[in-house]
């Protein structure tokens, strides 16, 4: 085992979330009167976050996409939320990566209001020693390689670094993710990274993107990591 320390990206790795996403972005695009029905335009909101996805996907200056995200939080909050599921075998993969002796991590750039709602409701929550999200807009922590580093601090906090060096403890670790934003995050925090087809990643983003590691899918990350 070269890897101990585990961090896995949510929507499109853990969870496919794709309805609740894409429907709630089709809420907040009706109220400012633009109509999208094209799901390949919609899917490509899963991962980056919403106002800079509202802004290159619909043209919205900054200032009408975060009235956007406000619309989408109307609808994702109570309803969109729960219009999700978890990959098949994903909740045996976290079970057995647990007893594998892994610190397993969440390092999502969906809002961290949202984490804790979402672990329970899928009944995962315990095998994560920590589960880090966005900050709100105007927060500081909105990139995915300043979600990474977060982990990393919060981790320390609990004790759970062999090392007390921050370069030698990311050498033992690695991102696992569906979209380039995982990637290039993992790339910017100097750590590997893990790409995984079966989320919304579109042809070839992981290559481009420089992943590490491909797999497949669910059943195969735990295999590649143990190979490592």
């Amino acid at each position: 085992m070269t890897k101990r320390y585990i961090l896995f990206d949510l929507d499109g790795t853990i969870t496919d979330s794709s309805e609740g996403i894409t429907k709630s972005v089709q809420y907040a695009l009706n109220k400012l009167g633009i109509t999208e029905k094209d799901q390949s335009v919609l899917r490509k909101y899963i991962g980056p976050p919403l106002d800079e996805s509202f802004q290159r996907f619909h043209g919205l200056d900054k200032e009408t996409a975060l009235v956007a995200v406000g619309y989408y939080r109307e609808r994702y909050t109570d309803t969109g939320l729960y219009e999700n599921r978890l990959f098949d075998g994903v909740d045996k993969m976290l079970k057995e990566l647990k007893e594998d002796g892994y610190i397993v991590a969440l390092a999502t750039c969906k809002p961290e209001i949202y984490v804790p709602r979402i672990l329970k409701y899928f009944d995962v929550a315990e095998y994560f020693d920590v589960a880090v999200g966005s900050e709100l807009e105007g927060g500081l922590r909105r990139r995915k390689n300043q979600v990474i580093d977060e982990v990393f601090t919060r981790l320390l906090d609990k004790g759970l670094l062999e090392d007390e060096e921050l370069e030698k403890t990311k050498r033992k670790a690695i991102m696992i993710g569906d979209r380039k934003d995982d990637i290039l995050g993992a790339k910017a925090s100097r750590i590997e990274s893990m790409g995984v087809r079966y989320g919304f990643a579109e042809e070839e983003e992981l290559e481009i993107a420089g992943a590490d590691y491909i797999v497949e899918k669910v059943e195969d990350i735990r295999q590649k990591l143990n190979s490592i």
